[in-house]
């Protein structure tokens, strides 16, 4: 059996979207900056798609921006909107658990003259709202929160923190970045007061190179690309029309059903995590327990899982489950080819041997509970088989 645990990292894109994006690439393959029939028909696609995903986010057309990912939307973001506002102020919060594309993007703004404040997370990887009041200054133009953690699966509470930082100044711009948030929990930003939001294709079933940056049409943003003058001059170049509507397409087709399909994930997540915290040296990452004792899985993302296994490397684990048909990660997969210390966990106060066994487990819309219940056999199996040549 072939189990895919790695979904945080890349999803299987949707059959039907490869289906569109092939017709588009083959047949309707115009550029939408030519003014012939052939841009006329790539250019409906992306206006269809501003459609769909306006009508999802519950935001107005014109308020969506495309971009390369979830990584230039973060950019964009940020340093559009630490240009634009300057003027006001060169203050900036964030936290310490962000993706590298939040995290390198304000190291960045800080060799620019911008002032950086990251924020702490508790033990399960949420920040604190006492901590953001007392970091909020008159200088402060804009504030990142991630929606949902990638490596523990932590959610943050956005809207209070959004009414946090309104409260004490509503010209601050607020940035969350739903990469991996979006479809997995209720995300509407003009309803939860956020200001800007970052979304990624393959993330939720669609292509790999396409995003979306939502901005508020109160935001002012300095582009970062410049050209032909495309997205209303925003960002420049020819649209990627097939990724476009691909990430339309998945966003509509993800988000159909999406409370069964999230109900689904957090009961294999409760399932998972109850029986892998009975077996020898393994320890859950990010989750409370309720009273009963079983992790409080709705407190969290439904389809991010960490453990550590104490006494045992991530690696050896990692090739040890892969022996055997499983794909699972050391936590992000995004900064590099090489293991290194967890930013996100080391921020929780983990120990040294928590990080060094960690294991991040990722699921979607297509995970079985006969896949989970694998996982959990090969576990219960591989563990105390490797755990025998671990020197005492």
């Amino acid at each position: 059996m072939n189990v895919y645990l790695d979904n945080s990292a890349t999803t299987r894109v949707y059959p039907e979207v490869v289906s569109l994006m092939n017709t588009i690439m083959l047949e309707d393959y115009g550029n939408p900056s030519s003014v012939h029939m052939k841009g006329v028909e790539a250019e409906r696609y992306v206006t269809d798609a501003s459609a769909k995903l306006s009508k999802i986010l519950k935001v107005k057309e014109k308020e969506i921006l495309f971009t390369s990912g979830g990584t230039e939307s973060d950019n964009t973001a940020l340093i559009g909107a630490a240009l634009s506002y300057q003027r006001r102020g060169k203050h900036i919060i964030t936290t310490k658990i962000e993706h590298p594309a939040i995290l390198n993007t304000v190291k960045y703004l800080e060799t620019q003259g911008f002032e950086i404040d990251l924020l702490s997370p508790d033990e399960y990887g949420v920040v604190s709202l006492d901590e953001l009041k007392s970091k909020l200054r008159q200088d402060t133009i804009l504030v990142s929160v991630m929606h949902t953690n990638n490596e523990v699966g932590s959610l943050q509470p956005v809207a209070e923190i959004s009414k946090i930082i309104k409260t004490y100044n509503p010209d601050i711009i607020f940035h969350v970045d739903a990469v991996q948030g979006f479809s997995k929990a209720p995300v509407y930003p003009s309803r939860q007061g956020i200001d800007m939001l970052s979304i990624s294709g393959h993330k939720i079933h669609g292509p790999k190179g396409i995003g979306v940056l939502y901005v508020s049409e109160k935001v002012r943003l300095k582009p970062i690309t410049f050209g032909g003058g495309q997205q209303n001059g925003m960002r420049s170049g020819t649209l990627n029309v097939p990724g476009i509507a691909g990430i339309a397409l998945a966003a509509e087709m993800i988000t159909s059903g999406m409370d069964e399909k999230i109900s689904g994930l957090y009961g294999l997540k409760e399932y998972f995590l109850s029986e892998a915290s009975k077996i020898d040296n393994v320890s859950i990452n990010g989750v409370k327990r309720d009273k009963d004792g079983s992790p409080a899985v709705k407190e969290t993302a439904p389809h991010i899982m960490n453990i550590s296994v104490r006494g045992l490397r991530s690696e050896v684990m990692l090739h040890a489950l892969e022996e055997k048909g499983i794909y699972v990660s050391a936590g992000s997969a995004c900064s590099s080819h090489s293991k290194k210390e967890s930013s996100t966990l080391k921020a929780m106060g983990a120990d040294a041997q928590t990080m060094d066994g960690a294991l991040r487990l990722s699921m979607s819309e297509f995970t079985t509970k006969e896949e989970i219940d694998y996982v959990l056999e090969t576990l219960r199996e591989i563990i105390p088989f490797y755990a025998r040549f671990t020197r005492k």
